[in-house]
């Protein structure tokens, strides 16, 4: 196969899990859009965190939050939490930088981005509970099946689980989908 042919297969790829995603994530991106605009109109703030390749998701969501997405508004009270393990691999011991960082700065009402590949990083597990301990509310951002953080989630909780078992494909669905999220709170906030 051709060098720029399987490059062309990467696109198609992406783009049919999009599609399979846009109907599948749609009411959970529009709660949780809703659920962080009811947070951000009390005052309350918007903690997010990931281990690995998940945590520049993690980052990427707080600045954009913070900052802005396609149109100017106020700054949203949003920040990224540091720390947790380096690869976010399913089998390191829990790192409990989340989790401590929670419990210094969250608040009942807060909301906690929680984001995972395959959502099997201990970090981030541990970060869910120490949220839950808080009486924060959760959105999780995972792909696959969920994992450990799909299943420790409570009925007032969000997921968001992109439908792919490629870690390139669950990044691009969860990237639009924090963008979905983001241009959501400004419909909210701003209108049309």
């Amino acid at each position: 196969m051709p060098l720029n042919q399987r490059v062309q297969d990467q696109f198609q790829a992406s783009i049919h899990t999009l599609v399979d995603a846009a109907e599948l994530l749609s009411e959970p991106v529009a709660h949780s859009a809703q659920l962080i605009t009811d947070c951000l109109m009390r005052e309350g703030k918007i903690l997010s965190c990931g281990a690995g390749a998940s945590r520049l998701l993690a980052r990427y969501a707080a600045a954009i939050l913070s900052d802005r997405l396609d149109r100017e508004r106020p700054g949203l009270a949003a920040l990224v939490l540091t720390g947790g393990a380096a690869s976010g691999a399913a089998s390191e011991p829990a790192d409990p930088s989340f989790a401590r960082q929670i419990s210094a700065l969250g608040h009942p009402g807060d909301v906690l981005l929680a984001i995972s590949t395959f959502g099997q990083s201990p970090a981030v597990v541990e970060a869910v509970r120490a949220a839950h301990e808080r009486d924060m509310r959760v959105i999780a951002l995972v792909g696959g099946e969920g994992g450990a953080l799909a299943e420790i989630l409570r009925e007032e909780d969000v997921l968001i689980c992109a439908p792919a078992d490629s870690s390139a494909r669950i990044h691009e669905t969860l990237l639009l989908a924090i963008h979905a999220v983001c241009d959501g709170i400004d419909f909210l906030l701003l209108g049309a």
